[in-house]
């Protein structure tokens, strides 16, 4: 049994070809043919059935697959590491964050992270804060930036460090009574139309309860006119004077001169969203313990 064999078999499971199959690897039909023979005999069981057109697994090759799959999968990965050894790649980090926070110094923080450890391949990804805890939980990432929608804070697998106090500010439009104001409190705004930035997409998170709170502590329910986690369609509605929003700094302390927006900090104590990096203490990873110790967190 050789690795050649196991991309052979994934083949010809996957196209139920022995002849798309044989056209991918360019050889023959009777080489692929007998390939997957000389693999049948090393496992043991009969792997495809050719009785049936097209071809199909048998019970034992369905099984097999899977764990064919990984096989290869961790081959590649093992030739990626060598090759990125060879090039002077020792390490890598998956970093995700949640959407939005592109705007704010994280990626000045990476850039001078990789100037001091360039033989770490640091790979970035965007998405909202319940697919980022998923994500972290079942390995895909090492770690995350993060509203905490979760709790996984709470998690007694985490580790976390505050990164971010941001403070929450009113998205306006130019023309709106409000627009000239030097700060707002949230009972102000009990009469507008809210796009509501939601930290996970939807209104069923930790923290679109949070958020929520903040409203029923203000003394009413928002008018909702729309809810996503998209802040540049918000700010887009926001200019296009359908509504407001409440945002984190973040998301705006770069935005200078934005056409038909101004943004005003709410007041009071709670007016603020945390962020969190967060990894999992068993993750074992070289590349994340530099870069948590290096990293500049309070």
């Amino acid at each position: 049994m050789n690795l050649n064999q196991l991309k052979y078999f994934t083949a010809v499971a996957e196209y139920r070809s022995f002849t798309k199959a044989a056209t991918q690897y360019y050889l023959t039909q009777t080489a692929i043919t007998q390939q997957i023979r000389s693999l049948e005999a090393s496992v043991g069981a009969e792997l495809i059935d050719r009785s049936t057109r097209p071809v199909s697994l048998t019970p034992s090759g369905a099984v097999f697959l899977k764990d064919a799959k990984a096989v290869i999968e961790r081959m590649d990965t093992a030739f990626l590491r060598a090759r990125e050894a060879s090039a002077g790649l020792v390490g890598s980090l998956r970093i995700g964050y949640t959407k939005g926070y592109e705007r704010s110094n994280l990626s000045g923080q990476l850039c001078s992270f990789h100037r001091n450890h360039p033989n770490i391949l640091l790979t970035c990804f965007r998405n909202d804060t319940n697919a980022l805890a998923a994500g972290l939980l079942n390995g895909e990432y090492d770690i995350i930036f993060t509203w905490d929608s979760t709790n996984l804070c709470n998690d007694p697998r985490a580790d976390w460090k505050l990164v971010e106090q941001a403070r929450l500010v009113a998205a306006l439009y130019s023309s709106h009574p409000y627009a000239h104001r030097p700060f707002l409190r949230r009972e102000e705004l009990k009469n507008e139309t809210i796009l509501y930035m939601s930290p996970s997409g939807d209104r069923n998170s930790f923290g679109d309860s949070y958020f929520m709170q903040l409203y029923q502590n203000a003394g009413y329910q928002p008018d909702i006119l729309l809810e996503s986690a998209d802040a540049e369609s918000i700010l887009m509605m926001v200019a296009a004077e359908e509504g407001i929003s409440i945002l984190p700094s973040y998301m705006t302390d770069k935005l200078i001169n934005a056409d038909n927006l101004v943004f005003i900090p709410l007041q009071g104590e709670l007016e603020v969203e945390n962020i969190h990096a967060i990894w999992m203490r068993e993750n074992g990873s070289q590349s994340l313990a530099q870069f948590t110790e290096w990293f500049s967190m309070p």
